[in-house]
Formats: C-alpha cells, sequence, structure tokens
C-alpha cells in the first residue's frame, strides 16, 4: 500500500509542479516597494494558547529569514521570473530554520518503537518569490542534514536546563546523520470578497508541492481573511510544510490587520521524520499518506513591522499516534528595512 501511494504522489508531482508555475498571472503587480525584511519565528507546542501537552511530536522549529528588496534581485533573476510568471516584483530569500521532533514520552532513555522516533533537522534553504497583482509564487531549494549534526539535542535540552525542567533523555536514540536536499514550489492567489463597514474580506487558496529527501508532498489549502489592508500581503508566514503567505509584505502608510483561518489538506509519499534514515537502519513508524490541518490566528503590520501568531491544529501523521488533534503555535515578528 505504501508503495503504490508513493507511485502515485511521485507521478503527480511533475504536473502539479507544472499547474503551479507555468501559469503566468494576468495583471501587473503594483509598483514594488523598495527595501528588505528580516524574520525571526517560532513554533512550539508549548506557545500553544490551548491545552495539549508539549515537547511531544513537533515541539520546536525555529527560523532566521531574510528576504531581499526588488532593487538587489540580479537582472537574469528577475528577467526569468518575469518570464516564467508574468510581470512582476521578483525577491531573493535566504532562511536558516531548525526543527526538532520527539515521542510522546521523553522521559524514556528507550522510546516506545511505535511512537515518533527522535530527529533534529537544519537546514538552509534559497530562494525566488515573485508577486503579480494578486498572486505570490515561490520556488525554493534547501539543502540540510538530519541527525545529531542538526544539534536538536543541544538545543532541546540546553533549554530544559535553563529554565530547570527535565531534559529528554532518548536523544541517543535519534535518527543518524544524513545529508538533505528539498525543492519546493508554491503558489499563493489573492482574490477581493468585498467590504462591509470597513471590513474587508478575502479568500486565500495556494497549491504546494515539495520534493526530496526530506519530505514528498502535495498541499492544497484555502485561508479566509477579515480586516483592513489585506492587499498589503498573501498571510502570516509559517514554517513549511505549513500554509506561508511568506514574508514580504508593503509596509504601507498606518495600521494593516486582519484575523483568519483555514485548512488544508496534504498527500504524503515519504516522511523522513517518519520513514527514517534513507540509506542507514533507523527507527520508523507507520505513515499515514493523508494529513489534514486547520489554523487560525491574527496578524498587524503598523511602521514597517509584521506580527503574527498561528494556532494550528494537525490530524494524526503516523500510525499509533496517541490523542486527537495535535496542535501547537507559531509567532513570527518581520521588519522592513
Amino acid at each position: 500500500m505504501r508503495t503504490a501511494t508513493n507511485r502515485r504522489v511521485i507521478a503527480a508531482l511533475p504536473l502539479l509542479v507544472f499547474a503551479l508555475l507555468a501559469g503566468a498571472a494576468a495583471r501587473a503587480a503594483p509598483p514594488p516597494q523598495p527595501g528588505g525584511f528580516w524574520t525571526i519565528q517560532g513554533e512550539n507546542d508549548s506557545i500553544s494558547t490551548l491545552r495539549g501537552g508539549s515537547d511531544r511530536y513537533y515541539t520546536s522549529g525555529l527560523r532566521l529569514g531574510w528576504t531581499s528588496g526588488p532593487e538587489s534581485v540580479p537582472a537574469v533573476v528577475a528577467r526569468h521570473a518575469n518570464a516564467v510568471w508574468g510581470d512582476g516584483i521578483t525577491r531573493i530569500s535566504v532562511n536558516i530554520t531548525q526543527q526538532i521532533y520527539t515521542p510522546a514520552d521523553i522521559r524514556r532513555t528507550i522510546p516506545d518503537p511505535r511512537d515518533r522516533p527522535l530527529a533534529g533537522y537544519l537546514a538552509a534553504s534559497f530562494g525566488v518569490l515573485h508577486d503579480t497583482a494578486n498572486a505570490r509564487t515561490v520556488a525554493a531549494v534547501t539543502v540540510g542534514v538530519i541527525g545529531p549534526a542538526a544539534l536538536g539535542r543541544t538545543v532541546q535540552n540546553g533549554f530544559h536546563e535553563l529554565v530547570r525542567i527535565p531534559i529528554n533523555k532518548a536523544w541517543g536514540t535519534q535518527l543518524p546523520n544524513e545529508p538533505q536536499l528539498q525543492l519546493l514550489a508554491e503558489r499563493t492567489w489573492r482574490r477581493g470578497l468585498g467590504q462591509a463597514a470597513g471590513i474587508e474580506a478575502d479568500i486565500l487558496p495556494s497549491l504546494t508541492v515539495g520534493a526530496g529527501t526530506v519530505r514528498d508532498y502535495v498541499q492544497g489549502a484555502v485561508i479566509l481573511r477579515l480586516g483592513q489592508g489585506l492587499g498589503r500581503d498573501f498571510g502570516a508566514t509559517r514554517l513549511y510544510p505549513g500554509i506561508s503567505g511568506g514574508d514580504a509584505f508593503d509596509p504601507g502608510e498606518g495600521v494593516a490587520w486582519y484575523v483568519f483561518g483555514g485548512f488544508s489538506g496534504q498527500v504524503v509519499g515519504r516522511d523522513a521524520f517518519l520513514d527514517g534514515a534513507l540509506w542507514q537502519n533507523s527507527p520508523h513508524v507507520g505513515r499515514n499518506a493523508l494529513l489534514g490541518s486547520m489554523e487560525a490566528g491574527l496578524a498587524v503590520i503598523w511602521r514597517g513591522v509584521r506580527l503574527s501568531y498561528t494556532q494550528t491544529w494537525q490530524t494524526q501523521s503516523f500510525r499509533g499516534q496517541k490523542s486527537g488533534l495535535f496542535n501547537f503555535g507559531s509567532l513570527a515578528a518581520t521588519v522592513h528595512f
């Protein structure tokens, strides 16, 4: 069954990538705003606004990101982006990301073999972001490592010791060191739904395709927003494979704000954090090929700063996962410079 699912996902990837990247938006983007962006972001089950435990499953994600101004993009990159995706605003980006995954019980030296394996992931991604009037397209390549070299043990247990809570005793069983290469293509569309009493509404459908040694997946998502100044960005940012509107926004004048909610569905052909190492023996569990999530949150843009909070609820990603929906929170701050 798993092999058949993998084949269906892999067979669909070329068509989906073509559909995502080949179509150029008909309308041109508004005049570009100069300047770039710095983003710092944290995702953690312990910062969730809802009860549901901490230090289990996807327990931590950290990201530092830089997105350029359009004036800093090499001419050859902008020219090819316009040729493929239509006339618009092109930016380049660099992100450093660390993610940590653990089983439900971190007090055990030897985890339950039916539970999620321990894994740390450290990576650098390099991307191109292209905006037309009502569409944002992202293409990125990521290189990294899964294993002790990702420093998951150092970060998690170091923080636990700092705040004087029990450390994770099972890091000796984490997935072994293996290099990773991941490709990503994503498009988000923005469609206005009108306004009433000064409150705007829009909808952000998106399609994401990821392929590589980390994760093979296809994701469709829809986000509904209510607020003011919705045209100044494409939604709150998240760590992949979450629903992400990206870091770039229009700093504009005055305050922009919105509340949002939506859902996504994924078909997953491989997940290294569940299926285990590619070239070595390692812990692994039975992955669920279909994964759903819901999210809600808020974002504010003011004086060149965007602050956002996203609450995510996720269906079970592997067979035998305890409890129902897994939830975690995501905080992000992006500064225009």
